[in-house]
């Protein structure tokens, strides 16, 4: 079975750890997630936030108000790295309108400040959204860290991991897009499926098998939301005709091997993928809870691609084993860009 993300980095630890900047350093969650990643030595952290608040928690949480070896705090509202950090995003910013005083206030956000810690090499990815909203962190990471080379979208994923008492054929799997991209186009569609393909490859280390899913297979339905699908999986072929790609597929037929045989009898991918396409938010966001509350599976993000340096996004209900996991998850990423 993949291991999930802690696991894996712990299996093969880089020879230097990641650092990885959490943005809502003072929450409960978040501070149980750091001390525990500390402690399995899944990166060195940085905890953002008032200094006297954090020292509150880790007092709650340690007995200390001291960090561990390998954990340290910056208080955006005293640091040090704020006057080059304003400049900077005045500099980056000011086409739109943005003053210094504008620019100071925006970086002394800790999730400006920690996603700046990210562009200026302080950092090699940022953790948020147990506190902040999606759309927070979102936006801060594409104007701060902006997006990677030959890159036009920004979307997201799950990881999936079934339980341990799985029937035969559960596996783990990237569902994109259940987080971001409310109702992609054909070309948006296409990114999507592209980053999604790297972050299994990257996270799952599995050759992707893509199904772009709808609630047709191979001609069973007729009509234009279908017609999407078909062309973006024609399109994604065209463009990386290495890739392992089928659509349009029903979920059964994507991944129940039986049904697969049934329904796509030709095809490499069904019944056997391991990266699911979903044609818009509606049917991401429906599908990966579904999963995750019925099906017992693991559901570890939402989290980010497409950009230059790894940032990612928590849930809002998450629980510092979630926070544990996500930093896994980034200094993964972090590891594949170095």
């Amino acid at each position: 079975m993949t291991q999930l993300p802690k696991a894996l980095l712990m299996q093969s630890p880089p020879a230097q750890p990641a650092t990885i900047a959490l943005s809502e350093g003072s929450d409960p969650r978040i501070v149980a997630g750091a001390l525990a990643a500390q402690s399995a030595a899944l990166a060195k952290i940085i905890l953002v936030g008032t200094l006297a608040d954090i020292q509150t928690e880790l007092t709650t949480q340690t007995g200390t108000a001291e960090p561990p070896q390998g954990i340290t705090i910056h208080d955006p509202k005293t640091s040090d790295l704020i006057n080059g950090f304003a400049q900077a995003y005045f500099e980056k910013r000011k086409h739109k309108g943005i003053d210094l005083q504008g620019a100071r206030a925006a970086v002394q956000t800790p999730v400006g400040y920690a996603a700046m810690l990210v562009q200026h090499g302080q950092a090699d990815g940022t953790v948020g959204g147990a506190v902040y909203t999606t759309g927070e962190i979102v936006r801060n990471a594409i104007q701060i860290i902006g997006l990677a080379e030959n890159t036009k979208l920004v979307s997201s994923f799950f990881l999936m991991y079934p339980p341990e008492d799985a029937p035969e054929g559960a596996r783990a799997m990237v569902y994109s897009d259940c987080g971001l991209v409310i109702d992609p186009s054909v070309e948006e569609l296409v990114e999507i499926a592209k980053a999604s393909a790297q972050s299994c490859t990257d996270l799952l280390l599995e050759k992707p098998r893509i199904a772009m899913l709808s609630f047709s297979t191979q001609g069973s339905a007729e009509h234009p939301k279908v017609d999407k699908v078909i062309a973006a999986a024609e399109a994604l072929q065209a463009d990386a005709p290495d890739l392992r790609i089928e659509g349009e597929l029903q979920f059964d037929a994507a991944f129940t091997a039986s049904v697969g045989a049934r329904k796509a009898p030709d095809s490499r991918v069904a019944g056997r993928a391991n990266v699911m396409i979903f044609p818009n938010l509606d049917a991401g966001n429906i599908g990966y809870k579904i999963t995750q509350r019925l099906g017992g599976y693991s559901a570890i993000g939402p989290v980010l691609q497409g950009l230059a340096k790894p940032a990612n996004d928590l849930s809002r209900g998450c629980s510092a084993e979630d926070v544990t996991e996500m930093i896994a998850v980034t200094a993964l990423q972090a590891g594949k860009r170095s």
